[in-house]
């Protein structure tokens, strides 16, 4: 095996597959070929065959493995005996003839031929006599390889060489140069390798699921691991198995990509607001759900996409919990900072005197308002029940500092001699409804934030549908073009075997033609 990046196709990998040689009267083990033959068909997108001198009866008979492909492998697990050729033509790879050491000129009947009209003529088959049983198997093995490269191949193509050097140097044919190579060869070998660059299959499932590297090792493993069992490899229980483990690594994948991405943002926690919080989340989230959506396949129940969501929202909550602790920290770093002044001041007893509370009360709200106007303090989000609750995580911090002063300034307005008792319940009132006031303002706030959050959520699910449409409909159009393309390879085979019908016609019509056509014969 040799994996090469694609020299025209961005982002793409030429795999070159070499196989050992079939027909080893050495090793004669036969099943050993045909497995190896099979496994190179379920593998490749383009399938290249190798044979020496020219297309004859000889070379068609090394390519009885190709008779054996219905029974070592299934296309669908409910597949019984016939492949389905319309599935086949889908899943199939394309057929490259290459004839080495090609002596023969390509000309029929005084014209030249091209070397891919030279591989239609040789796949023609034969027409089938109406008596002599004897005849008629000799005239089925002549048709049988035929017809199945013409069936189970998506398209067929024809490269012929000549010999690279004169014999005496073919031993030493490893350590030549280019320059030292017969010119033909040279030209034939570039225009073997242009139209595989160029027109080369890239290797698909069905449903037009483009393969990578780890999708092939993985589908090599499978297919290796059911022959090794004595089991028939089937293409529908290798891929399903394959969307399975590809689906769990797709969530795995797309999960790391959206903690990576959030990871970048938590140098600016605390967020400013709860919204800015959750546009950062809605970025990460639609690049790892592009992710997602891009490798994984065959989820028809969804199963990995909720299970993708509910990962999801618990990693959204885990950084939103740190968004939350961020603002905690600066919050109370910053009251700490503003509030040094009058603990020493209470700790001092300075507000212990006629005017005190007053003191006190105008330094407090001073705090208050150098607290409220400073920019950078972040929100929260608090479980409350079975709802989440979402409160400001400074207004927050701000209520349980005044309440950690409450006492004291409560201390300090019964401790001030200026004050009368009328007073006294005066700023005691003054304090219920400042309190109640703070309760119907953050009331207010949560229900301002729970709208927030429903639309929020619904911008998410509408970015989810959006996505998942746009995926949708791209599949819808790969299985159009694949349909398509799965027609013209039928259409294909039915018009070679509409030009047999009439070949046929023709020669009982003109017996002068019989002998033209099995002189071609001889000669391929």
């Amino acid at each position: 095996m040799w994996c090469i990046p694609h020299p025209l196709k961005d982002r793409h990998v030429l795999v070159l597959l070499d196989t050992e040689g079939l027909g080893d009267v050495e090793k004669g083990d036969s099943k050993n070929d045909a497995w190896i033959f099979c496994l190179a068909v379920l593998l490749s997108s383009n399938f290249v065959f190798n044979s020496m001198g020219t297309i004859d009866q000889q070379a068609m008979e090394q390519l009885h493995y190709v008779t054996e492909l219905t029974k070592r492998i299934r296309l669908q697990a409910s597949q019984e005996d016939e492949f389905n050729i319309s599935e086949c033509k889908r899943v199939s790879p394309s057929f490259t003839w290459c004839v080495r050491d090609f002596t023969l000129d390509l000309i029929l009947d005084g014209k030249e031929i091209t070397e891919d009209e030279y591989l239609t003529i040789s796949l023609k088959c034969k027409d089938d006599p109406k008596s002599k049983d004897t005849q008629c198997k000799k005239i089925e093995d002549y048709n049988l390889p035929r017809r199945c490269i013409q069936q189970y191949f998506h398209s067929h193509k024809c490269f012929v060489f000549v010999t690279p050097v004169i014999p005496r140097k073919l031993k030493n044919l490893e350590n030549l140069t280019i320059d030292e190579l017969d010119e033909e060869f040279v030209a034939q070998s570039k225009s073997f390798c242009k139209y595989i660059f160029r027109s080369g299959s890239i290797k698909t499932l069905p449903g037009a699921i483009v393969v990578n590297g780890r999708m092939l090792g993985n589908l090599a493993v499978s297919y290796v691991e059911a022959i090794k069992s004595g089991s028939v490899p089937c293409m529908e229980n290798a891929v399903v198995a394959l969307a399975e483990s590809e689906n769990i690594q797709a969530v795995k994948d797309a999960l790391t990509k959206y903690n990576t991405e959030m990871n970048k943002h938590v140098r600016k926690f605390p967020t400013e607001t709860e919204l800015e919080f959750f546009q950062l989340h809605m970025e990460c989230e639609k690049i790892a759900l592009e992710l997602f959506l891009a490798r994984s396949f065959k989820d028809n129940e969804q199963k990995h996409q909720h299970s993708f969501k509910e990962k999801l929202d618990r990693a959204k909550e885990r950084f939103s919990k740190m968004n939350e602790d961020a603002s905690i920290r600066f919050c109370e770093k910053l009251l700490d900072e503003l509030g040094q002044t009058l603990r020493k001041n209470i700790s001092g007893n300075y507000y212990s005197k006629p005017g005190g509370h007053k003191i006190f009360l105008e330094e407090k709200m001073q705090i208050m308002e150098i607290y409220d106007r400073k920019p950078g303090r972040g929100i929260k989000i608090r479980k409350g029940g079975v709802i989440y609750t979402r409160k400001n995580t400074a207004h927050e911090v701000q209520q349980e500092f005044l309440a950690s002063i409450k006492d004291i300034e409560i201390t300090i307005r019964n401790a001030d001699r200026s004050l009368t008792k009328q007073q006294k319940e005066i700023e005691a009132e003054r304090a219920r409804v400042e309190a109640a006031s703070r309760e119907k303002e953050m009331a207010e706030e949560y229900n301002k934030k729970l709208e927030e959050q429903l639309e929020e959520e619904q911008k998410r699910f509408d970015q989810h549908v959006e996505m998942l449409q746009e995926k949708m409909e791209a599949e819808r159009e790969k299985m159009k073009q694949e349909n398509l393309e799965v027609i013209e390879r039928i259409q294909k085979t039915e018009d070679l075997r509409r030009e047999d019908m009439d070949r046929l016609i023709e020669e009982l019509r003109e017996p002068n033609e019989i002998h033209n056509h099995y002189h071609l014969c001889v000669i391929s």
